[in-house]
């Protein structure tokens, strides 16, 4: 069985290669009696995939809750197995240009208590930050993030790995110049240069 945030985006990729295997959902919103259900498959000893709608599971999406669910409950009773793939915040660092021996990843920005510590904390870095944002709020936080100063240098990258891949490079006041005039569609990586 494969667990996935949103079986009909699972399900377009798996029809491609002919997969039948069957899909079960599992995202943020899912209560503690799916999670339960799930423990119940693997004491069962059914292999389970977990797969993301995009990235990694388990950074910065739903995954980790239930892979730390699994942990506490099964502990060494179940093996998981990490399968390598696309790695947006490595991609990103990967193509940079700054000098990324050392970063910092900080997820998703809060949405709301907390932005202001979030960006001062991105401002005032030494490393690289390197951070996601959605199509909805990539504006507004970049403009948060330009109002603390202007001359920061970032790179945005949007849609990594995909045929809209799309790559911002300059001063925060420049790209955001550059992306307003630009369709704001999928996801997004921030990198920001550390002092």
């Amino acid at each position: 069985m494969i667990l996935c945030e949103d079986t009909r985006v699972t399900r377009k990729l798996l029809d491609h290669y002919q997969i039948k295997t069957p899909t079960l959902s599992y995202h943020q919103h899912s209560k503690l009696k799916k999670v339960d259900y799930i423990l119940d498959l693997l004491k069962q000893n059914k292999n389970l995939a977990l797969v993301s709608d995009a990235g990694t599971p388990g950074i910065s999406d739903p995954g980790n809750k239930l892979i730390s669910a699994i942990i506490t409950s099964l502990g060494l009773v179940v093996k998981i197995v990490p399968v390598p793939g696309p790695s947006a915040v490595t991609a990103a660092a990967s193509i940079s240009g700054f000098s990324m021996d050392k970063f910092i990843f900080l997820g998703f920005p809060p949405t709301k208590k907390k932005r202001k510590k979030f960006f001062e904390e991105i401002v005032n870095s030494k490393y690289p930050i390197i951070f996601y944002e959605s199509p909805y709020r990539i504006m507004k936080t970049l403009r948060e993030l330009g109002i603390m100063n202007k001359e920061l240098k970032i790179v945005v990258a949007r849609e990594l790995t995909k045929k809209f891949e799309t790559i911002y490079r300059g001063t925060i006041e420049k790209v955001i110049k550059k992306i307003e005039w630009d369709r704001v569609k999928g996801e997004f990586v921030i990198i920001v240069e550390g002092k």
